[in-house]
C-alpha cells in the first residue's frame, strides 16, 4: 500500500525525534550573520559621541575653587558562583574497564547489579543523561530483548523501551502473544548518549561488563538483539543487521548456552516501514523456538 503524505510526514518527524531533536524553533530560515550585524550596528548608534576637552582658559581668577573630582565607580559586585560540579576526572577507558568488569562481577543478583550501576562513574554518558535506564518487565521471563542504547523518552521514564520505538515493540510482542510480563528488556549501554548519537567503541566496552552479567543473572533461554550493534556486541556478529536478522546462534551466558537471534531494532522500522515484513518472520520464528522450548524445571 503506497504511503500518503501524512505518514510520510509522520516518518519524518521519529527520524527527527530518535535523533535527539527536542524543538522546532520556526519555519522559515534565519540569516543569524545578517542578524548579528544589524545588531552591532545598532549598539554603535546607540553609543554616545566622544566629548573632547574643552580648552584650558587662559587665566583663573584667584578665589576660583576647583571643580570636584568625580566619584570613581565603584565595580558592580560578581555574581553569586554558580553551584561547583564534580571536577574529578573519570578514569582512562582501559582502567574503566577492567573496574567495571570487576563491579559486574561482584555483583549477586539483578538489585545488586542496578545499584552497582548508580554508583558507577567510569563512564563518561553517566554524567550527561538524566537518569540511568536498567530495564523493564519480567527479569524471570524466559526471552529477553537487547537493544543498543536509551532515547531521549527512556532517558525522561528511566525505562527502555518506552517512546515510539517501544510502543511498536509492544505491539510486535502482542502479534505473537508476548508483552511486558513476558519478556524481559535492556540496553547494552543503560545511560543516554548526548543527542542520541551512537556510543562510541570505549564507552560499549565499558558498559559491556554490566549486560553481559545483567543477561547471566537474569538466565534466559532466549536472547534476541535489537538491530546491528547489539548483535555485534553481545553476538560477535561482524555482517549488517540486513544480513545477519534472522538467523539463529548461540550466546554464553557464563553458566550455560542459549539460542540467540538478531532482528531489525524497532526504531529502524519506523523510518524503514518496508523492513516490518522481515522483522514479523523473525518474530514469527521466535514464537515457534518459545513454543518448543522444554519446560523449566521447578
Amino acid at each position: 500500500m503506497p504511503l500518503n503524505e501524512l505518514d510520510i510526514f509522520a516518518d519524518i518527524l521519529a527520524f527527527h525525534v530518535e535523533a535527539g531533536v527536542d524543538a522546532a524553533l520556526g519555519e522559515a530560515p534565519i540569516d543569524r550573520f545578517k542578524e548579528s550585524a544589524a545588531e552591532a550596528s545598532a549598539r554603535a548608534a546607540a553609543r554616545p559621541a566622544a566629548v573632547t576637552p574643552a580648552a584650558r582658559p587662559a587665566s583663573v581668577p584667584q578665589n576660583a575653587q576647583p571643580a570636584p573630582r568625580p566619584e570613581p565607580r565603584r565595580p558592580a559586585p560578581p555574581p553569586p558562583a554558580a553551584p561547583m560540579m564534580s571536577t574529578a576526572a573519570p578514569p582512562p577507558p582501559d582502567v574503566a574497564t577492567v573496574e567495571a568488569r570487576e563491579a559486574a562481577m561482584s555483583a549477586p543478583t539483578l538489585e545488586a547489579l542496578r545499584t552497582i550501576l548508580e554508583g558507577f562513574d567510569g563512564c563518561p554518558l553517566k554524567h550527561t543523561a538524566t537518569r540511568l535506564v536498567f530495564s523493564d518487565g519480567n527479569p524471570q521471563a524466559r526471552l529477553m530483548f537487547v537493544g543498543e542504547a536509551p532515547g531521549r523518552d527512556e532517558d525522561i521514564e528511566g525505562k527502555p523501551f518506552v517512546g515510539r520505538s517501544g510502543k511498536l515493540l509492544d505491539r510486535m510482542m502482542a502479534a505473537i502473544g508476548l508483552d511486558r510480563t513476558s519478556a524481559y528488556i535492556a540496553n547494552v549501554v543503560p545511560w543516554r548518549p548526548p543527542g542520541n548519537r551512537t556510543p562510541t567503541p570505549q564507552e560499549t566496552a565499558i558498559c559491556l561488563p554490566f549486560i553481559r552479567r545483567q543477561i547471566e543473572l537474569a538466565n534466559p533461554d532466549m536472547l534476541v538483539c535489537l538491530g546491528g550493534p547489539s548483535a555485534q556486541t553481545l553476538l560477535g556478529i561482524k555482517d549488517g543487521i540486513t544480513k545477519a536478522r534472522g538467523r539463529w546462534g548461540q550466546y554464553d551466558t557464563g553458566t550455560r548456552t542459549i539460542p540467540a537471534l538478531a532482528t531489525f531494532h524497532p526504531a529502524y522500522l519506523l523510518r524503514t516501514p518496508l523492513g516490518k515484513r522481515m522483522a514479523w518472520r523473525d518474530f514469527l520464528a521466535i514464537s515457534k523456538a518459545l513454543g518448543e522450548l522444554p519446560a523449566r524445571s521447578t
